[in-house]
């Protein structure tokens, strides 16, 4: 017997009486049984008239059949008819491939991949059908993983967009809860508020969704008996979600207020919940989400009350203010009767600054960075005018673009009002959504295969990318837990020396990496300072870090020690691309970048800094910053000495 080349197109043969193998051209002997039935594949030989003449044990056991039961049976009573043999050929010694349902003895269905071959007497006549089929039910499944887990991972970027785009995150939480709950195939979806008054926790639920077609459960009554461990759900430092049974839900911390606690729960009252690690990682990505979109809320709210307070601070100001737009004209001006600069406003609204104020003046008010748009914040210390005996100092305020206010106060301390910073939307949307967009990516190209080279580098891209979105969410916990008071630095004496000593070697392999080398000059053993460990090595880290990651390849970071009786002083010294000095006294702020570090697409959080200040101050010291462009920063920290 030989195999030609022929056309396999849907076969319709009629029956014939009988099934023995001699009438329907399987020839055990020609054909080797022993070899047939130790074959490690699932093995079918049909008839021309597509009915099976001869299976082997392994496809018996993969069906549940007995052997004279599948015998005679047609293959359409197994297999999905669908092209099952093919609109293809058979070429040589290849065969066609498929993918096909089979059914077993006891109705479950099973995903196979099935190749055909017509084998052929005296290399004429057909004589029957090969057919060897594999499981690929466990490959199946695994594509419905990945599949699942990437629209779970698009359902959170939506989600992302939704509630970072949106004025009114009230109405948008529920939307949001809708594609959280279909996207993980449950059937009731909320945030409940778990409150702590009382000696026992009491809880409501904020926003709900749930399916149209669910049956009346009270979650209330499922959720209520786990209060005290949703509360109290926590593994060390960080938040984890939980899973509950009987029935089934899972629990996901939203925040960490010391009184309130919101909950994301997901519940399926048709079915226990059973999460892959990743599911419960995605389910506390969208957790944390939903908390930055609500202190979003909340900051929102905070502005809108202080600019109430600031405009009636500002009526009760004994001060001059002064309103102009970018072409120097007043659009506003106000004093109260008894200053010396009154004029009332109906008389000078209109006119230039500088048709009022000599030139000069006019110049050092609005600053030579403000000459074209009024992009930031100027103080000019002392002036006079020619018709006025009192020495002034005055504060310019942008207000966008093509307005300012200009505050001229006879005092010469006042407190710097600070401005909440705009683009906390911008970056938290784009840190979050870049990182999962890139896992997507990822997530498709495993899929679709490739070399191992190639699959190896796909995994390590995605690593990268959720390292990168974990270390931006604890960054955002951390300082969260500072500004709410729950990470409390209990100070006290502690030797700096090995701490210094341990964050160094901690940035040590990052520095030589990049080029950069680290030298700590100390002449000290040991040197007591009042400080809490995690604390200070959090402030350390991140200086260190910071300097070799804004030094030149080559340059080194210089760590230097000093004392007097009463302080202890840290000085990290780098030379790299430098601050503006514009941008120094907001260094410090939460979500603050220099404009050279964006515009060298040098990667940061501006958080980092934020941490450090808090920390500092926390412990009862200081830190100072020095930097000159394009040669180095010098930041040094002061503690209190102890002996």
């Amino acid at each position: 017997m030989d195999e030609k080349t022929i056309p396999l197109p849907r076969l319709h043969v009629k029956s014939t009486t009988t099934f023995a193998a001699s009438e329907n051209g399987w020839d055990e002997h020609l054909y080797g049984r022993e070899l047939f039935e130790q074959s490690g594949e699932c093995i079918f030989i049909i008839g021309m008239d597509l009915r099976y003449i001869a299976v082997n044990g392994r496809a018996l056991s993969l069906l549940g059949y007995e052997e004279n039961e599948l015998i005679g049976k047609p293959v359409s009573d197994v297999m999905s008819q669908d092209q099952a043999l093919g609109q293809g050929s058979v070429v040589g010694n290849h065969t066609n491939l498929h993918e096909r349902i089979l059914k077993r003895k006891d109705g479950s269905l099973l995903p196979v991949e099935v190749s055909t071959s017509i084998v052929y007497q005296d290399g004429l006549t057909p004589a029957y059908i090969q057919s060897i089929a594999r499981d690929i039910s466990d490959r199946k499944a695994a594509d419905n993983t990945l599949r699942r887990h990437a629209r779970i991972l698009s359902v959170i970027n939506d989600a992302a967009a939704i509630l970072l785009r949106s004025s009114d995150i009230e109405v948008k939480i529920p939307e949001v809860l809708k594609l959280l709950g279909n996207a993980m195939d449950v059937s009731y979806c909320a945030i409940f508020e778990v409150n702590n008054y009382a000696d026992k926790p009491l809880s409501e639920p904020r926003y709900v969704w749930n399916k149209t077609n669910t049956s009346n459960v009270n979650v209330f009554a499922v959720v209520e008996p786990h209060l005290s461990e949703i509360w109290n759900l926590r593994n060390g430092t960080e938040e984890q979600p939980a899973s509950f049974s009987q029935p089934t839900f899972v629990s996901v911390p939203i925040g960490n207020n010391p009184n309130s606690r919101l909950s994301l729960i997901f519940f399926d009252d048709s079915r226990e919940i059973l999460w892959s690690p990743s599911e419960f990682d995605a389910a506390q990505t969208a957790a944390n989400l939903i908390e930055s979109a609500l202190q979003r809320n909340r900051f929102e709210e905070t502005i809108r009350l202080n600019e109430a307070r600031n405009r009636i601070v500002l009526d009760a100001l004994p001060d001059l203010l002064i309103r102009l737009d970018r072409d120097g004209v007043i659009l506003d001006y106000s004093a109260k009767p008894d200053h010396p600069l009154h004029i009332h406003r109906d008389v000078i609204s209109g006119r230039k600054l500088s048709q009022v104020w000599p030139d000069e003046i006019v110049a050092k008010i609005i600053g030579d960075e403000n000459v074209t748009f009024f992009e930031s914040a100027h103080w000019l210390a002392e002036f006079n005018l020619p018709y006025s005996n009192s020495t002034y100092e005055s504060r310019l305020y942008p207000i966008d673009n093509d307005e300012a206010l200009i505050v001229v106060r006879d005092v010469t301390e006042l407190a710097v009002l600070n401005e909440m910073k705009s683009d906390f939307i911008n970056r938290a949307s784009h840190e979050l959504r870049t990182p999962i967009t890139t896992v997507m990516l990822m997530a498709e190209l495993i899929q679709e295969g490739g070399t191992p080279e190639e699959l190896e580098e796909y995994w390590r891209t995605l690593k990268s990318e959720l390292n990168r979105q974990k270390i931006l969410i604890d960054r955002l916990l951390i300082a969260g837990r500072l500004e709410s008071g729950m990470m409390n630095m209990e100070a006290a004496k502690i030797d700096l020396i090995p701490i210094l000593e341990e964050s160094i070697r901690a940035i040590k392999p990052v520095a030589t990496k990049r080029g950069v080398d680290l030298c700590f000059a100390n002449y000290e053993t040991s040197l007591c300072v009042l400080g809490e460990k995690s604390g200070l090595q959090q402030v350390f880290i991140n200086l260190i870090n910071n300097a070799a990651k804004f030094s030149p390849k080559g340059s080194s970071v210089n760590i230097e020690v000093s004392h007097t009786k009463e302080n202890v002083s840290v000085e990290i010294r780098d030379s790299g691309v430098g601050i503006p000095q514009d941008a120094i006294p907001y260094l410090f702020e939460k979500f603050y970048r220099a404009k050279n570090v964006t515009i060298a697409e040098i990667p940061g959080s501006g958080i980092g800094l934020y941490i450090v200040k808090t920390i500092v101050d926390e412990l009862g010291g200081n830190i100072n910053v020095t930097s000159e462009m394009n040669k180095g920063t010098t930041f040094t920290v002061t503690l209190r000495r102890v002996d």
